[in-house]
């Protein structure tokens, strides 16, 4: 687990395991956020497993997967709406931690515009 702060808010990690999530909490993270699908590699931990641990830990939990290089502008809104809603600080992963950094900053733009989009 690689975790890199974007705000004092809000960080990104790679893929985590539902072990990892105790260390989550123990370092102030109040919510877990997985943008990752289920399957994308063999042998990832289920989305289910990491949410089971983290309820069972009291942190919220969010889920806005988004497939690697397909962010469009409906799942920036979810994003956006799916973070809004949880309390802060908030770990979002995937399997690099870039596919949360980058939907975080489209979730940034005033013009809730991706620049990815189709």
């Amino acid at each position: 687990m690689r975790i890199v702060e974007i705000t004092p808010t809000y960080s990104v990690s790679s893929q985590i395991a539902a072990a990892d999530v105790a260390e989550i909490a123990a370092l102030g993270y109040r919510s877990i956020m997985c943008n990752r699908p289920d399957g994308e590699d063999p042998g990832q931990t289920p989305v289910a497993e990491i949410r089971a641990e983290a309820e069972r830990l009291g942190l919220g939990f969010g889920f806005v997967p988004v497939i690697s290089g397909q962010v469009v502008n409906e799942a920036v809104a979810e994003f956006g709406e799916t973070l809004a809603g949880l309390p802060a600080p908030v770990l979002a992963y995937c399997r690099s931690g870039s596919r949360c950094q980058t939907i975080w900053k489209l979730s940034q733009d005033p013009h809730g515009q991706t620049s990815l989009s189709r």
